[in-house]
């Protein structure tokens, strides 16, 4: 089953295909939608990925699949499926695995900092991060100022965004949030082994922290990273 607004916009893409050939660009889709920001566009773009109705094209940029519509039943392949988000006005001509710059951008949730040292506490806050739409994948996401330099052999450097994909689970070898005894928050490496927690920095300066597995909780997972040059 589809939100309402899922089988809208869906539907919204759909209609503009077959009209038009092409998508309508993400600042189209949010005042279709009645949305405040693209935000709201990019999470159900992700949510109906997710579904299965749409597919993102990986030697393609910024291109989506439609998979199947609301109805239910698979719809066969087609040139007229493939749909470029915003292309490039000036020519119609198909494209030979050449990038299209990232224009898109949305705004996710900037939740203070995190220690990529010594754990400190991670803050909750109201601003926001603008984000280029092509940095983030499927899913929900929220950025971390770091703070710290226990990170700096991974390329994560003190005053950089982490950009982080929300989830509670993540592989051995991942950069991940681990929040210690639902306290601080630190990111680090994690490896599980005998039921214990080890988060791994990435600079010889500091140690390994071990944890017992109830005394760690992953918050998400290390998805891109935003630097400012001033």
């Amino acid at each position: 089953m589809l939100t309402p607004k899922q089988h809208e916009l869906l539907c919204f893409i759909h209609n503009s295909l077959e009209e038009s050939g092409v998508s309508p660009s993400f600042e189209e889709m949010k005042d279709a939608l009645g949305l405040k920001s693209k935000s709201g566009v990019h999470r159900l773009i992700s949510a109906l990925e997710e579904r299965g109705f749409l597919r993102r094209l990986p030697n393609r940029a910024r291109a989506l699949e439609v998979t199947k519509l609301p109805e239910g039943g698979n719809l066969k392949p087609a040139k007229s499926n493939i749909v470029n988000i915003a292309p490039d006005p000036v020519s119609s001509a198909p494209m030979k695995e050449i990038p299209v710059a990232a224009n898109d951008v949305i705004e996710i949730p900037l939740h203070g900092k995190i220690a990529a040292g010594v754990p400190i506490e991670a803050l909750e806050g109201q601003s926001a991060l603008s984000v280029p739409a092509a940095l983030l994948g499927s899913g929900e996401h929220y950025a971390l100022e770091v703070s710290g330099d226990s990170m700096i052999e991974a390329g994560i450097l003190d005053g950089d965004y982490a950009l982080i994909q929300r989830t509670e689970t993540a592989r051995n070898g991942e950069i991940v949030v681990a929040l210690v005894h639902d306290e601080e928050a630190t990111l680090k490496y994690l490896f599980k082994d005998n039921g214990q927690v080890r988060l791994d920095p990435a600079n010889p300066a500091y140690e390994p922290q071990i944890f017992g597995a109830g005394e760690v909780r992953i918050q998400g997972k290390m998805a891109g990273l935003l630097r400012r040059y001033n």
